[in-house]
């Protein structure tokens, strides 16, 4: 089974953090999806950029709205996310608790919806996209 992994941060902290914490931080974790690279359980994950750099986009009264900034307005934000491969829930937990990056602020652990991509793949194929 697929998780997607979203690790979340509060960015205030990253800007009160020394740099060589910060930087001995993301060590850390890269280290930990290296060693989750080699046991076949990531496959694959993104880092973002802060969220004052995101837009939000809705539709409302027939049109799309652009907003600048994420959608909830909370401390936390997305920070990046993992895709990791596991034979259930309880493995994807075991795997993330031993992340670093817990440290650093919550992981949502979400089961990918391999029924949905099962249809995108179809219509691609079909598209020949």
């Amino acid at each position: 089974m697929k998780f997607i992994c979203m690790g979340y941060a509060d960015s205030s902290k990253f800007e009160t953090t020394p740099k060589e914490e910060l930087e001995k931080a993301f060590e850390e974790c890269l280290a930990y999806d290296d060693e989750l690279k080699r046991s076949g359980h990531y496959i694959g994950g993104e880092a973002l950029q802060c969220s004052k750099n995101a837009v939000t986009l809705r539709h409302r009264g027939g049109k799309v709205e652009v907003t600048d900034g994420p959608f909830i307005e909370t401390k936390e934000q997305i920070g990046g996310i993992l895709i990791l491969e596991a034979k259930d829930l309880n493995q994807a937990i075991a795997l993330m608790s031993k992340h670093p990056g817990v440290k650093i602020g919550p992981f949502e652990i979400r089961p990918a919806d391999e029924e949905f991509m099962k249809m995108v793949e179809s219509r691609s194929k079909a598209a020949q996209l």
